[in-house]
């Protein structure tokens, strides 16, 4: 009896070894992290920007004011100059997908000008781009957590002024111009809420009329142009 309580212990010992040695040998699989979740760009926005135009030639359409046989515009440089405004936005980015769609409005005052004085006579000309703006939609890719990029595009106005002194036949003329405008650019998500951004765009804002000049003459000049901008948004998200 003793004997077979004896063989009987042994036999579970080893059996018991055996499985503790089992356990030992299996690799240890650590659990997978748990996925950390990404920012996401929907909400409202409110910037700042500023920036540099240039390109902008005019294209004009019967502006010979004082009927001297010559265009009035022909000599004209191409424009240039600095701008700084505000934007208003919207972004939605579904959950999961890096793609971000919104709509954005801007507008802008501009030093955007040119100017001409012909030394022959000493008459000449200056051309303005006061104010420009646009509402455009937006198409981005959210490349991380943090960066976007994206496309945009849509309607664009313009406020300018021609002003052109040639003695009696001197005279100034405001008109607003409607376009487009199209571009691309970067989004960087530097702090929570805080965005910085610069883009690219070109606009073509399309011809308008100006005069009468003393005469009763008017004309018509189309602009477009190229800028690039840098600015800074607050995201309310």
């Amino acid at each position: 009896m003793t004997r077979l309580l004896l063989a009987s212990v042994a036999v579970i010992a080893l059996g018991t070894s055996s499985y503790a040695a089992d356990l030992a040998a299996r690799p240890y699989t650590k659990a997978p992290a748990t996925a950390v979740a990404l920012y996401n760009w929907t909400g409202f926005y409110i910037g700042g920007f500023g920036g540099y135009g240039w390109g902008g030639k005019a294209r004009a359409d019967n502006t010979d004011f004082d009927d001297d046989g010559i265009d009035d515009t022909a000599a004209f440089p191409k424009m240039k100059g600095g701008f700084g405004g505000g934007t208003i936005g919207y972004n939605w980015q579904g959950f999961g997908s890096p793609f971000v769609f919104g709509l954005e409005a801007e507008i802008a005052g501009s030093g955007i000008d040119l100017s001409f004085v012909d030394p022959a006579d000493g008459s000449g000309a200056s051309y303005k781009l006061n104010m420009f703006g646009s509402v455009t939609g937006r198409v981005g890719y959210a490349v991380n957590d943090m960066l976007l990029i994206y496309a945009k595009g849509g309607y664009a106005w313009a406020r300018t002024k021609l002003s052109v002194v040639d003695g009696a036949d001197s005279f100034s003329s405001s008109a607003t111009h409607s376009g487009y405008t199209i571009g691309a650019g970067l989004e960087y998500m530097m702090a929570r809420n805080w965005s910085t951004k610069v883009e690219y765009l070109y606009a073509d804002y399309g011809k308008a009329t100006y005069g009468p000049a003393p005469d009763g003459d008017t004309g018509r000049i189309g602009l477009s142009n190229h800028s690039v901008k840098f600015g800074i948004n607050y995201h309310f998200n």
